[in-house]
């Protein structure tokens, strides 16, 4: 049988050690009782007593069937997990020296990513000596990042690291909904 990790989280019935507790349920009034008591009146309405605040004092109780209880997160949990959106990183790697038809290529699939809600980390691998050329990589970074400013906004300035020129760009608020089941693709050429 698979572990549940949500009914660990919460003591219920005798489990419960405080001395006095604060219930809480439906057709209640919250009021604070002794242990016992608590525990009678649940039994009377033929429910459990679970501790839903043991940080308080004196610590909360609701009176509730405890597998209704449960069911009631876990979807409350599945639907807020529904709600998350993921953003990929897609890199995109450029050489000091790229030509314009490698670059507009490069462009192209940036735009795609960009629309459909991915970011886009562009970088300019320099080699050996290559590193002189430190105002090239720049450039080509500033141009590509102008050439996609209807799509995605640059998050920060060129940023040298080590042997990388690196560029964050975001998509815009309006991009298209994010395909879950799409093909995850990455762009990179040796220059």
């Amino acid at each position: 049988m698979k572990k549940d990790n949500l009914s660990d989280q919460f003591q219920v019935n005798e489990q419960i050690r405080a001395r006095e507790v604060r219930i809480v349920g439906e057709g209640l009034e919250a009021k604070v009782v002794p242990l016992r008591e608590a525990l009678k009146i649940a039994d009377e309405m033929e429910l459990d007593l679970v501790m839903i605040s043991p940080n308080a004092v004196p610590p909360v109780c609701r009176i509730v069937d405890f597998s209704k209880f449960l069911y009631q997160l876990k979807k409350k949990q599945k639907e807020a997990k529904a709600k998350q959106v993921k953003i990929d990183v897609k890199e995109i790697r450029f050489g000091p020296q790229t030509d314009d038809h490698d670059y507009n290529f490069k462009l192209k699939h940036a735009i795609g990513f960009l629309q459909n809600g991915d970011k886009v980390k562009a970088y300019v691998f320099f080699r050996g000596r290559s590193i002189l050329f430190k105002e090239q990589g720049e450039k080509l970074l500033a141009r590509f990042s102008k050439d996609l400013e209807e799509y995605g906004k640059q998050e920060q300035a060129p940023v040298l690291e080590g042997k990388r020129m690196t560029i964050f760009i975001s998509p815009k608020k309006g991009a298209a909904a994010k395909k879950s089941d799409a093909p995850k693709q990455e762009v990179k050429s040796e220059e």
